[in-house]
C-alpha cells in the first residue's frame, strides 16, 4: 500500500516552455518521502458553463474525479494582469460545481507563484487565495513562495540553476508535507468513489476487510 499523500499540482500556464511548469516538474522530482506529486492538466478541459451540470462534458468530468481523489493540491502559477490565469480560474470553477458538490472542500493547498518580475506573481498569488478561501480549504501560510527572476532560475535541462533556490522549495515542501499531514482528515472519504484506490485520507477512512 502506497502510503505517501496523493498531491495534485496544477500548473496555471499552457506555455510548452513554461517557468511555472520547470518548477512543477522540478518539485515532482524533490518532493519529500510522504508526497506524491502529480501534475494534473487542465488545458483540455473545456469552459465552464452551468447548463452541463447535470451531465458534465466528460474532460470536466474526469477532472473533477482526479482533483476528488487527491488529498491535496499543490498550485504553481503565473500572474496575468494581476490576476490567475483564466485557464486556472476555468479549473476551479469545473471541480467546485454545481454549487454544495465540490471536490476541493477540505483539501489542504499551498500556492507558489513563478515570474520573470520582480515581485514573483503576488498579485496572482493573493488573487488565486481569495477564491481558495471560499472552496474551503487550508491554505499554507508560510513560507510564503513568490518567485521572481524565473528567466534565471532554470538551467539548460530545466532544473534550478541556484542551491539558494533548491533550499527554498525544499523547506517549502517540507513545511507543505506538515501541513498536509495536520489538515488531512477522513473527511475526504466522501469521495471514495472517485477513483479504485482512493486518496490516502480515504483508505485510511475505510473500515478494514474481513480475511
Amino acid at each position: 500500500m502506497d502510503d505517501r499523500w496523493n498531491v495534485a499540482v496544477l500548473v496555471g500556464s499552457l506555455r510548452k516552455e513554461s517557468f511555472n511548469r520547470k518548477m512543477a516538474n522540478v518539485l515532482c522530482k524533490m518532493a519529500p518521502a510522504s508526497l506524491d506529486l502529480e501534475i494534473v492538466e487542465i488545458g483540455n478541459l473545456p469552459l465552464y458553463n452551468q447548463d452541463d451540470d447535470a451531465n458534465p462534458p466528460p474532460a470536466s468530468a474526469a477532472f473533477k474525479a482526479r482533483i476528488a481523489q487527491a488529498d491535496a493540491v499543490l498550485f504553481v502559477t503565473p500572474e496575468y494582469n494581476r490576476s490567475v490565469p483564466g485557464v486556472l480560474k476555468n479549473a476551479l470553477d469545473i471541480a467546485s460545481r454545481p454549487y454544495g458538490k465540490s471536490a476541493w472542500n477540505g483539501k489542504p493547498c499551498a500556492v507558489i507563484s513563478v515570474s520573470p518580475g520582480a515581485i514573483g506573481g503576488f498579485g496572482a498569488n493573493h488573487h488565486l487565495r481569495q477564491s481558495l478561501v471560499f472552496l474551503n480549504m487550508p491554505t499554507l501560510q508560510q513560507p510564503e513562495a513568490y518567485i521572481g527572476g524565473a528567466a534565471d532560475l532554470f538551467d539548460a535541462q530545466g532544473n534550478l540553476a541556484k542551491e539558494s533556490t533548491r533550499e527554498f522549495m525544499r523547506n517549502f515542501l517540507t513545511a507543505f508535507a506538515a501541513w498536509i499531514e495536520r489538515n488531512a482528515t477522513a473527511s475526504s472519504a466522501r469521495h471514495a468513489n472517485a477513483a479504485p484506490n482512493g486518496s490516502r485520507a480515504e483508505r485510511a477512512a475505510q473500515p478494514p476487510r474481513s480475511s
